[in-house]
């Protein structure tokens, strides 16, 4: 439970008659500094305006440092748990109301009908994607906001006139520059 403090400045001989050896009352704290484990230590006898950092190497107090270290861990465990406990319940409480919402719906979502099997009238095409590797229209129906991706092929035979309005709101004429040249 000692630490030896040495004034450099006394040589060899005065060193051996005036050589002091401290008290550690407590181990307060820990860090590495330089590579080098030092530990902020209490002295018996001293106020906290005088506790030090010293290097491990110095310390003669292996148990008052095993001391230290356990409490220690015993901290970071509580802390983990603490955090487990306080971060549980919450986490729990949000999958349950993610969880049976999502399920609902997902079923619901899943088990409705799509495109032109739900028996609802094409009111236009507002879109064509072929993402899927096949032509598909993104079909508005009358009578409501909600919108399907359908095969074109089921569109080109179930609303001709609907995939050829589509079209034509697309379809750009160019002339050829013969012409152009004619009508000069």
């Amino acid at each position: 439970m000692e630490a030896k403090d040495v004034d450099p400045a006394i040589d060899n001989e005065e060193e051996e008659e005036t050589e002091e050896e401290y008290s550690v009352e407590k181990v307060l704290d820990k860090r590495v500094k330089n590579g080098k484990v030092e530990y902020l230590l209490k002295w018996k006898g001293y106020g906290d305006d005088d506790n030090t950092w010293e290097p491990v190497e110095n310390l003669e107090c292996p148990e008052l440092i095993n001391a230290y270290e356990e409490e220690r861990k015993k901290k970071e465990v509580e802390k983990k748990e603490d955090k487990k406990r306080k971060s549980a319940p919450v986490e729990k409480e949000k999958e349950k109301k993610k969880d049976v919402p999502a399920k609902k719906k997902a079923v619901e979502e899943d088990n409705r009908p799509r495109g032109f099997d739900r028996g609802l009238d094409p009111e236009k095409i507002i879109g064509a994607t072929d993402s899927s590797g096949e032509l598909m229209f993104l079909i508005k129906w009358k009578g409501t906001d909600e919108a399907d991706l359908v095969p074109a092929r089921q569109a080109n035979v179930k609303c001709p006139q609907v995939v050829i309005q589509f079209y034509e709101e697309r379809l750009t004429w160019h002339t050829s520059n013969q012409e152009e040249e004619e009508k000069l």
